[in-house]
């Protein structure tokens, strides 16, 4: 419950869910979240016959549609439609900064909503499998990647579950968390 508390009090309440970006980028948002006592991340595995991002390992969310009023739009919308869940958005308790993808490019607004808990979830044709994660032992996995081809955006860190690698934009995503609980 300490960590929960942590990120409600050290994580900025504003949202701005409207980005002033680089042309060069598509917008997209992801939802971060973070549910009960002992806290666990839920975040997603996508299936490997995908365009983009096959067999990763990320957050809930997706590109912004035109249909979308903003960003936090885009990322509820997105989590309900890839694993039903319903977030309302006064459950939404902040923004992380934004973070870019090295290969498909998108900048990705990340949100997060801290949950005391979740129903059943169900996956759509985006997802995989569904990951519920303790999110204390997998922040302490963080190492530096050793990818030097992945280094080139920013500094690169990776996570892992499982044997599973959680890199790129979830990573820094993920980085941010820690850097709350740390800070």
């Amino acid at each position: 419950m300490v960590i929960l508390t942590d990120i409600k009090s050290r994580l900025s309440s504003s949202i701005d869910p409207i980005l002033n970006f680089d042309e060069r980028y598509r917008l997209a948002s992801v939802l971060v979240v973070i549910y009960g006592d002992e806290p666990h991340v839920v975040m997603t595995e996508k299936p490997k016959h995908m365009n983009f991002h096959a067999g990763e390992i990320s957050f809930p969310g997706g590109k912004l549609d035109p249909s979308d009023s903003d960003l936090l739009n885009t990322a509820l919308r997105e989590t309900r439609e890839e694993i039903g869940l319903d977030v309302d958005p006064e459950q939404v308790i902040g923004q992380l900064k934004p973070v870019i993808t090295l290969n498909s490019g998108f900048l990705i607004l990340p949100f997060v909503s801290v949950l005391n808990e979740i129903p059943s979830l169900t996956p759509n044709s985006e997802v995989e499998t569904i990951l519920h994660i303790p999110l204390e032992s997998f922040l302490k996995t963080m190492a530096v990647d050793p990818d030097p081809s992945h280094n080139i955006i920013q500094e690169m860190h990776i996570f892992e579950y499982r044997d599973q690698i959680v890199w790129g934009a979830s990573a820094r995503i993920l980085k941010q968390i820690q850097n709350l609980l740390h800070s």
